[in-house]
């Protein structure tokens, strides 16, 4: 994999409150009857949780209320904060929008000419470098047209309030589609860039090694491959993924998860939507094996939601204003509308304890992200076609503590 090139031009043990009607084709319209269950459980699922102080465990609960941050967005779908004040939204069309003291400028801070946002592809993921007070360094995915294929591509910007720099392409022709197109952007620890993506319509290539298909990428921010990637000389990390959108490590043990769309019906049994631990060099399956199927050398995901919540991001919450969240992971749900509350076990990585939906009143949700301020902000996307619209969408909101 080459090094960053310059360019020269801009360039996801609880049941679903109501059941799904009809199938559709789109990752996440797929419809079942039956409810979200661990991999290989038998036990009785309790129903969802909508209170939004109920927490397993004993901790201080604090109340909060939702908030709105910005409005007026067309389909934003990930979001970043450069500093407390500041905010970076991608907005599916090719606009990188600023949130500036809670003002949402009217001028976009960058806009990308080559974006072809079709479906569910566009300008989508976000991430600032580990770095970023220091290099600027802004990173973004979007889908691109080459001649009638679509093709995804990871480029970074050096910030500036004024005009961003296009500073170049850190990995390109990632094999895309209209549906089923990846693009989320997390940065580790250790300083490597994940990306993820989709199956583009063709669920073989999510087996192929020759493919970046179907894969969750690890390269390094200039796009060189780690020396340490399971598959030497290639930036494929884990295999066998359908679309994962959601990417986020456990504070508490440093271990990597993954939100993934399940079949929609045109290519499997709707539903399956599923939750992963992620290990370098791991096979999750898709398409030999999806719900609770089984099969040698695959990973199975630790839930499967059936009927599907469609989940397009992933975010544990590290942060001290919501004690009795500590440690959580949040997912936004686009088909089951709402944010998703996930209790993962602190003995064991691989049990999840509890599932609720703490909120269920603004439609579509796809990113949900933790504020310097320690609040749970998350976004709408209800203006992408499959969502009902509410006035002022799509929207940016928070949770805050109630009489703060």
């Amino acid at each position: 994999m080459k090094q960053i090139k310059k360019l020269a031009i801009p360039l996801i043990l609880a049941s679903i409150v109501t059941l799904l009607a009809a199938c559709q084709r789109v990752e996440d319209y797929p419809a079942a009857s039956e409810t979200p269950v661990p991999a290989a459980s038998t036990a009785e699922n309790e129903s969802v949780n909508e209170n939004p102080t109920a927490t397993p465990i004993t901790a201080e609960v604090v109340d909060w209320e939702i908030e709105v941050v910005a409005e007026g967005l067309y389909v934003p779908w990930s979001i970043v904060f450069t500093d407390e004040n500041r905010i970076l939204v991608s907005e599916r069309n090719g606009l990188l929008r600023e949130i500036v003291d809670g003002d949402l400028k009217d001028r976009p801070l960058y806009q990308f000419e080559d974006v072809a946002a079709v479906d569910e592809a566009g300008l989508m993921g976000l991430a600032l470098d580990p770095d970023y007070r220091n290099n600027a360094y802004i990173y973004t995915c979007y889908t691109y047209r080459e001649g009638n294929t679509l093709l995804n591509r990871v480029v970074r910007l050096v910030d500036d309030p004024e005009q961003p720099i296009l500073d170049g392409i850190v990995i390109d022709q990632i094999p895309s589609a209209y549906y089923h197109a990846g693009c989320r952007l997390r940065f580790a620890a250790d300083g490597t860039l994940f990306i993820t993506a989709g199956d583009a319509l063709q669920p073989s290539s999510a087996q192929d090694l020759d493919s970046l298909a179907g894969k969750i990428l690890r390269v390094n921010p200039d796009g060189s491959i780690p020396q340490d990637n399971p598959y030497p000389n290639s930036p494929v990390y884990s295999l066998g993924h359908r679309n994962p959108q959601g990417l986020d490590w456990d504070p508490r043990t440093g271990l990597l998860y993954a939100t993934e769309h399940g079949p929609s019906g045109s290519d499997g049994p709707p539903g399956g939507d599923e939750i992963n631990l992620i290990e370098a060099g791991g096979n999750y399956g898709w398409p030999l094996v999806s719900h609770e199927e089984e099969g040698e050398g695959l990973i199975s995901p630790l839930i499967v939601f059936t009927p599907a919540e469609a989940p397009g991001s992933g975010m544990f919450y590290s942060g001290t204003i919501f004690p009795q969240y500590k440690n959580d992971f949040f997912v936004g749900a686009l088909r089951g509308a709402g944010l998703l509350r996930v209790v993962i076990s602190a003995e064991d990585p691989r049990l999840i304890l509890t599932v609720e939906k703490i909120i269920s009143t603004v439609g579509r949700v796809r990113d949900v992200v933790e504020g310097p301020d320690g609040f749970i902000y998350f976004s709408t996307s209800n203006l992408d076609g499959r969502g009902t619209a509410s006035t002022g969408d799509d929207k940016i909101y928070r949770l805050v503590p109630l009489n703060q």
